[in-house]
């Protein structure tokens, strides 16, 4: 006769998963019980429990996040030359959006900007020392690109400023469209999204020019301002700190022409999705404070706040979302009181009274009909 059996279990894909998240971390046991009913057809006892141990959901080790801990110190790679975004001072000091997030990714594990360090890298140097392992995270003027992410086993972080190519040109050859380029000659950097953008947008309205291409950037904008070339193009956020940096930056117009998509973030190495959180959560961190109105001076005054994802967020609750990613619970307080929130970061380094003054546009919260958006805390 059919009896009904009675087994306490854990199903498999769940195990599966709880095994995975746990990344080789400490082993840890819990009960898990389950009740599930299967007919046999024999005589068997009604009931019968059988208690599966499996590992508890713990922050993974061993990873780079314990090779930055065991070293003190975050390494960061940036371009080191582009004025607003990252650019090493007369006083030996990194400055700028880009460094900033460096800093706030040193704090969210140390307590301590000074835990940067940062390794200015040219553009072909900077996916072999993410790579390799030279720098710890990538944080510099590099786009999200299926290529990228996919081929060259990269993981790219949130997008922390959406940016299109333009086009500078010489004030004195009086070009206000791309079609005023027709013939002339144009400076680009070999080997980048900006050397390929160039080529379609181009080809695609039928006018002709002249590609003058460096490997090296600096040379680029070097041989564009001697007068070599009728107008150098790369990202519009380039462009405007490279002409801040000019002799005479009133002597050339950036154009009014977005050519292409190119969304700047973080990258780390596929592979390691702890490190990779923790960049991320940093980043969404800053962000989610702007929205919640959380800066550099009144964080102390939401001790007691009662909406429940800053709560999460500061980590003034029982939700422990620092332990889950191997940080202290209060690691964003500190880094909203050490580097700011993303207004902070933006308006220090890009926004009005800055020589960039960048309008902030697609880098407006969502909530202010920008593209800057964070997933929710909880």
């Amino acid at each position: 006769m059919n009896r009904k059996l009675h087994f306490t279990v854990i199903g498999l894909a769940v195990l599966a998963a709880l095994l995975a998240a746990c990344g080789g971390g400490a082993a840890q046991t819990v009960e898990v019980t389950r009740v599930v009913t299967v007919e046999v057809t024999r005589e068997v006892p009604i009931e019968a429990t059988v208690v599966v141990q499996v590992p508890a959901v713990v922050a993974p080790t061993g990873g780079r996040l314990d090779t930055i801990k065991a070293r003190g110190k975050v390494i960061c790679g940036v371009n080191g030359g582009l004025p607003g975004f990252s650019f090493l001072g007369a006083d030996g000091t990194f400055s700028g959006f880009d460094a900033d997030f460096c800093r706030a990714v040193a704090v969210a594990i140390f307590g301590d900007p000074a835990a940067a360090e940062f390794r200015a890298l040219s553009t072909q140097e900077r996916f072999t020392a993410l790579q390799t392992g030279e720098v710890d995270v990538l944080i510099r003027n590099t786009t999200w690109t299926f290529k990228r992410d996919v081929e060259l086993g990269m993981t790219f972080g949130p997008t922390t400023f959406y940016d299109g190519q333009g086009m500078l040109v010489h004030a004195d050859i009086g070009a206000a469209t791309l079609e005023d380029l027709e013939g002339g000659t144009i400076c680009v950097q070999t080997g980048t999204t900006t050397e390929l953008n160039l080529a379609d947008q181009m080809n695609s309205r039928g006018i002709s020019y002249e590609p003058v291409v460096f490997e090296d950037i600096d040379a680029a904008y070097a041989a564009y301002e001697e007068g070599r070339c009728d107008a150098a193009t790369s990202d519009r956020s380039q462009l405007v700190g490279r002409r801040s940096a000019m002799k005479d930056p009133s002597a050339h117009v950036l154009l009014d022409v977005v050519m292409s998509k190119e969304p700047l973030g973080p990258l780390t190495l596929q592979g390691d999705s702890q490190w990779s959180d923790v960049v991320a959560w940093t980043v969404y961190g800053v962000i989610a404070a702007e929205e919640k109105g959380i800066n550099s001076t009144n964080a102390d005054s939401f001790a007691n706040t009662t909406d429940p994802e800053i709560k999460r967020m500061l980590g003034l609750d029982d939700s422990n979302l620092g332990a889950l990613l191997g940080l202290e619970n209060d690691w964003l307080v500190k880094v909203i009181k050490e580097v700011g929130n993303y207004g902070e970061i933006y308006d220090r380094n890009l926004g009005p009274g800055t020589p960039l003054n960048i309008d902030r546009g697609p880098n407006k919260l969502w909530t202010d009909g920008g593209l800057i958006y964070s997933p929710p805390f909880r």
